[in-house]
């Protein structure tokens, strides 16, 4: 099956649109990044009835019909950080048969990397992607994720138009719908990364995000992270 890259054109819609809000809850149908009671969240779509609400600290919702063909949205961080302890919880209003991922999602330069963690997903399995290269499995958070890479040619990125690899960390077992919570040690996720040749470089934002491919759902799920990763990237 070949694979939707489902998050492949977020930063197109979302450079530059930079929008501060309050605290109070907002709901959001437009393309919009910015900061809200203290977190960084990116909303993207590129049609459709997609929604994003923006709750207090670092939750958030999401709903979307099969009207709007790619989606993605998230709550977490301008900056990346490799030392990040990320914890989430809530619901994955999802099933088998749709084509979502709940993800640890970010972004790096130089090199110019997209990489996921995937916590969770649907109809379509992302260690799949056609032509990519597997790099084998190793041990995190009480489960098994699997690695691959996967190229894009002449794609949108954070930097316009460009080639550039993308990490997949796939979890096994995945962790299914409805309620769920988990822990993703995402230092775990890149020493095992470096010691495949898989380097990142100065990180961008670090979201952790539900997105959509052609399919429906919702999501209502909070972020948070260790206090001890949280200061030591101050």
């Amino acid at each position: 099956m070949k694979w939707h890259n489902i998050g492949r054109a977020v930063l197109t819609g979302l450079v530059g649109v930079g929008l501060a809000l309050g605290a109070s809850a907002q709901t959001l149908t437009s393309n919009a990044t910015g900061t809200h009671d203290g977190f960084y969240y990116s909303f993207w779509k590129d049609s459709g009835d997609a929604s994003f609400g923006l709750k207090a600290g670092g939750r958030y919702t999401s709903h979307w019909t099969k009207s709007t063909n790619n989606w993605v949205g998230g709550k977490g961080w301008e900056t990346g950080s490799i030392d990040r302890v990320v914890h989430y919880s809530g619901t994955f209003g999802v099933d088998d048969s749709q084509n979502s991922y709940l993800a640890l999602y970010g972004w790096t330069r130089n090199p110019l990397i997209e990489y996921y963690v995937i916590e969770s997903y649907g109809s379509y399995n992302p260690a799949n992607c056609e032509g990519g290269t597997d790099y084998g499995s190793f041990q995190s958070d009480g489960a098994t994720y699997n690695v691959r890479r996967c190229q894009r040619v002449q794609q949108p990125s954070i930097d316009g138009t460009q080639t550039f690899y993308q990490y997949f960390s796939v979890r096994t077992p995945k962790k299914g719908f409805g309620a769920i919570s988990g822990t993703i040690t995402f230092a775990n996720h890149v020493k095992f990364w470096a010691s495949k040749g898989l380097k990142l470089g100065t990180p961008d934002y670090q979201v952790l995000a539900t997105e959509g491919y052609q399919s429906r759902g919702s999501s209502d799920i909070t972020v948070s992270e260790d206090a001890a990763s949280a200061n030591a990237g101050k």
